[in-house]
C-alpha cells in the first residue's frame, strides 16, 4: 500500500489547513504524524476502520480533526486555530491490521507510511 500526503503548506497563527492522505489500498487504522526540527516523530491522531472514536494528542484536542472515507480509501485531518507549535512535517501512516487501543498513539502500529507534507505556522 502506498500513501499520498498533500495538503501543506504557509498559514498565520490562529488559521486552518486541511491534510488529506490517500491511501492505494484497503487499510484499517490511520494516523497522522509529526515530526519538527530536532525532536522525534510524535502522534497527532488516528482513527480505525469500524470504530466511531477519534484519538487524538492532548496537544491538538479541540483544534484538529481527523476522519476517514473507507470506501475512497482516504484520510483527513482538519486543523484549527493553529499555533506556531504546530509547525512540522506532518507523515500520514496505515497498518492494513486493526492497531490495538493501547498501542494506536505507537509508530510501531503502523506498517505503511507517506512521503510528509509540510505545514507552517507563522506568528
Amino acid at each position: 500500500v502506498q500513501l499520498q500526503a498533500s495538503g501543506g503548506g504557509l498559514v498565520q497563527a490562529g488559521g486552518s489547513l486541511r491534510l488529506s492522505c490517500a491511501a492505494s489500498g484497503r487499510t484499517n487504522g490511520m494516523g497522522w504524524f509529526r515530526q519538527a526540527p530536532g525532536k522525534e516523530r510524535e502522534f497527532v491522531a488516528a482513527v480505525r476502520w469500524g470504530d466511531t472514536s477519534r484519538y487524538y494528542a492532548d496537544s491538538v484536542k479541540g483544534r484538529f480533526t481527523i476522519s476517514k472515507d473507507n470506501t475512497k480509501n482516504t484520510m483527513a485531518l482538519q486543523m484549527n486555530s493553529l499555533e506556531p507549535e504546530d509547525t512540522a512535517l506532518y507523515y500520514c501512516a496505515a497498518s492494513p491490521n486493526r492497531p490495538i487501543t493501547s498501542a494506536i498513539r505507537s509508530p510501531q502500529s503502523y506498517h505503511y507510511w507517506g512521503q510528509g507534507t509540510q505545514v507552517t505556522v507563522s506568528s
